[in-house]
């Protein structure tokens, strides 16, 4: 275990190290920040002035040498704009997108298991068909028009008109929060809870899709094996055959997928928190982007990496767990 551990890390140092530098020269490459400061109507001088304060105007490889060094005390840099550190500004709207992440997880996780294995009990039946054909919607539609269809369905129209069966959901914001150890949240409160729903069937409707349709395969195949058989003539029940047996054995390419997609809903929850107003690190990256702030770009991004590189190493520790044959080993 000592070794494997000792291996991931040497890995994730190198991932993190290339990450910096490939989006550090691409962004050395793309706009000029001082002048989004200063703006079109600024002298040259005012530049150059600026642009030597920020040491913009040494070698790219210096910049680079400079940030690496500092990067390994915790000082990812100051925002160009807010002049605040780059990393606070994230962290401070790190737990609302942590909040519409496990939301769209826990959506898409607590469908797609029962609707994979009803898809996986009658593959043929009428059932699975349009569970499939469903999943295939999921997957085919862009987030920002399923954000904007659920806000048409959910929103709009019940303001609009008066539909009594059509719940009426706010589609805006974070809704009422509550400060839990230091951090506000949304999910003690119900406002919070219900302006989290739209966000999170939204984000989480592309992920419902694809464990649906990965469920439904490892069952049908898991399903077919001798083991499963040899189970139901010795008199055990369906359920048990199906959820000890056929599940348990089904669920290492889920863990898989379901570690991939976490990190994944945590990363690119860009465009859901954009259309929904959603005051957590994607909208925040939009907005700097647009402003032109690599700081707090670059510290977004690292941060991602981050995140990918521990739930990679937690998914490999959780094999031996699943399956008592995978043992961990560098």
């Amino acid at each position: 275990m000592t070794r494997f551990l000792a291996s991931r890390l040497a890995q994730a140092t190198i991932v993190l190290l290339a990450v910096s530098l490939i989006v550090f020269v691409l962004l050395s490459q793309t706009g000029d920040p001082v002048l989004q400061m200063l703006g079109p109507h600024s002298t040259q001088e005012q530049r150059d002035e600026l642009r030597e304060r920020l040491g913009l105007d040494r070698p790219i490889h210096v910049q680079y040498g400079r940030y690496l060094v500092s990067a390994v005390q915790g000082d990812l840099g100051n925002s160009l704009h807010i002049n605040k550190p780059a990393l606070g500004l994230i962290l401070d709207r790190m737990p609302a997108t942590l909040e519409l992440a496990f939301a769209a997880m826990l959506f898409a996780g607590g469908l797609a298991f029962p609707l994979g294995i009803l898809a996986a009990l009658r593959p043929r039946g009428a059932l699975a068909r349009t569970i499939l054909t469903g999943s295939l919607l999921g997957i085919s539609m862009p987030t920002f028009v399923t954000g904007i269809l659920f806000m048409w369905i959910f929103a709009v129209i019940p303001n609009l008109h008066d539909v009594g069966w059509l719940p009426r959901m706010p589609a805006l914001g974070r809704g009422q929060t509550t400060m839990v150890f230091g951090y506000r949240t949304g999910l003690l409160t119900l406002d919070g809870l219900l302006h989290i729903v739209l966000p999170a069937m939204t984000l989480g409707l592309y992920y419902l899709a694809v464990l649906t349709r990965l469920i439904r395969t490892e069952m049908i195949e898991e399903l077919s094996q001798d083991f499963v058989r040899t189970a139901r003539s010795k008199g055990l029940g369906e359920a048990l055959v199906v959820v000890k047996h056929a599940l348990r054995n089904a669920l290492i390419p889920v863990v898989t997928v379901m570690g991939l997609q976490l990190g994944g809903l945590i990363a690119f929850s860009i465009v859901t928190e954009t259309i929904y107003q959603w005051p957590g690190m994607g909208k925040f990256l939009i907005e700097s982007i647009g402003k032109g702030d690599r700081p707090v770009v670059l510290a977004y991004l690292l941060l991602v990496a981050v995140i990918f590189v521990t739930l990679n190493l937690a998914v490999d520790i959780l094999y031996a767990v699943i399956d008592p044959r995978v043992r961990v080993s560098a």
